[in-house]
């Protein structure tokens, strides 16, 4: 089975297919990556945040509260500051996976 197949599992819901396609939406936006990368493998601060994409502090917290309230981030609170990480490791997997395939495609192509 490759990276990309996933065993066959009995149909969504229709709230589950909401909540895909939230998931999904979240992951439609360079910004949005750009602090999923940011954020993949420790918690990062907003200043870290905004210092790793390149952006600035107001569009960081924008997309920020966007992937918190769609459930992909969590933030704590730690003074003035706050600290944000992934709430669930899915978003790593699937973005890498969407990255082989893409070096896959291109590795044919050349």
């Amino acid at each position: 089975m490759s990276q990309l197949e996933i065993p066959a599992a009995p149909a969504p819901t229709s709230e589950q297919l909401d909540q895909i396609a939230l998931l999904f939406k979240m992951l439609g936006e360079p910004m949005r990556l750009r602090i999923l990368q940011a954020v993949c493998h420790a918690p990062r601060y907003v200043g870290e945040i905004v210092e790793l994409t390149a952006a600035t502090q107001p569009n960081v917290s924008k997309h920020l509260a966007l992937l918190v309230s769609a459930g992909v981030l969590k933030r704590e609170r730690d003074g003035q500051r706050v600290r944000y990480w992934l709430k669930n490791r899915l978003v790593t997997r699937l973005c890498e996976a969407v990255c082989a395939s893409l070096e896959a495609q291109e590795d044919r192509l050349a």
